[in-house]
């Protein structure tokens, strides 16, 4: 019974022993995660996420690595420009880990690498430039930090994928003069665009001035010609009134001279009459003369349309210039 009992106890710590083992050599690696495997101090392989098996007792789990993107706070540093303004910045750094090996034994404390190199590049892009470039190219710092921190950090298997620039801050009196500065600037502008406009103003003003007085001169060209067409039309007619009454006086035929007279005599009548002056004008007038004219005027008017045709004078003492001589002789 003693020799069972004790086969008993020794079966019962190998199982146990076993089981142990079986333990110990099972590693489970959560998604996210890949976790160093070393040898007696040395490292071996990289365990992937799910179910690996190691060898008991001389393996051992060396580091455990987040492949997750991370995010690391960059604390506010002070930075003095090209131009000598100091102004105080703070920011962010996203990193994600590709090779797990490389990341735990070519860096010791990864963060706190990545968080320096981080810090000392900020004060070198932004020492180069100057406080106007800083505040307005952001994108440009940001980029050149990405840049220049990826490239130091590719030996330790580590990826940097950006880099944000998230407040810079100058000192208050920097800020009331750059608060200074933009309103000048801005008073400025507006004066430019008020006198712009004005400027504006007058040549519209002056092109419209320039184009009535150009119409204006047209009108004007217009009606003179106009004006000098109706005179010329009119000295034309008086040439041909005068033309034939000259030809008819050639032919014999007084009447027509007493009524190109008698026209004329009645055109001046009316002027007198029409006068605004208000005074009364005395002028010896020849009454007879006017009514003999006239008489003149209707002895033409029966010829031309009197019933015998009018193209015939009348036969001996009936002829109207002899009546109208002796009326005249009468007088």
């Amino acid at each position: 019974m003693p020799i069972v009992s004790e086969f008993s106890i020794f079966v019962l710590v190998v199982l146990v022993f076993a089981l142990i083992l079986v333990f110990l050599s099972v590693r489970v690696v959560p998604q996210g995660y890949e976790f160093t495997l070393e040898r007696f101090g040395r490292y071996v392989r990289t365990l992937t996420p799910g179910l690996n098996v190691i060898t008991p007792i001389i393996d051992r789990i060396g580091a455990r690595m987040n492949m997750m993107e991370q995010v690391l706070d960059v604390p506010s540093q002070e930075v003095i420009t090209k131009d000598n303004a100091m102004v105080t910045v703070d920011g962010v750094v996203f990193y994600q880990v590709l090779d797990a090996a490389r990341a735990s034994y070519e860096v010791r404390q990864l963060e706190l690498a990545i968080l320096n190199l981080t810090m000392t590049n900020i004060r070198t892009v932004m020492g180069s430039m100057d406080l106007d470039e800083l505040l307005s190219q952001r994108d440009t710092i940001n980029a050149q930090l990405l840049t220049v921190v990826d490239e130091a950090t590719n030996p330790w298997g580590v990826k940097v994928t950006r880099i944000e620039i998230k407040d810079i801050s100058p000192p208050r009196d920097l800020v009331d003069a750059m608060a200074r500065q933009m309103k000048a600037e801005r008073e400025k502008r507006a004066a430019i665009l008020e006198a712009e406009g004005e400027r504006q103003s007058q040549i519209l003003k002056a092109e419209g001035e320039k184009q009535s007085a150009i119409l204006e001169a047209e009108g004007r060209k217009e009606a003179a010609f106009r004006d000098a067409e109706a005179r010329e039309r009119e000295a034309e007619a008086e040439a041909k009134a005068t033309a034939m009454v000259s030809e008819a006086v050639g032919r014999g035929n007084v009447q027509a001279l007493n009524y190109f007279v008698a026209q004329k005599y009645t055109d001046a009548l009316q002027g007198i009459a029409s006068a605004r002056n208000q005074k009364v004008i005395f002028l010896p007038l020849e009454a007879a003369s006017l009514i003999g004219s006239v008489g003149g005027i209707a002895e033409l008017a029966r010829e031309a349309f009197g019933p015998g045709g009018g193209s015939k004078p009348p036969s001996g003492g009936d002829r109207p210039w002899q009546r109208g001589n002796t009326v005249s002789a009468g007088e």
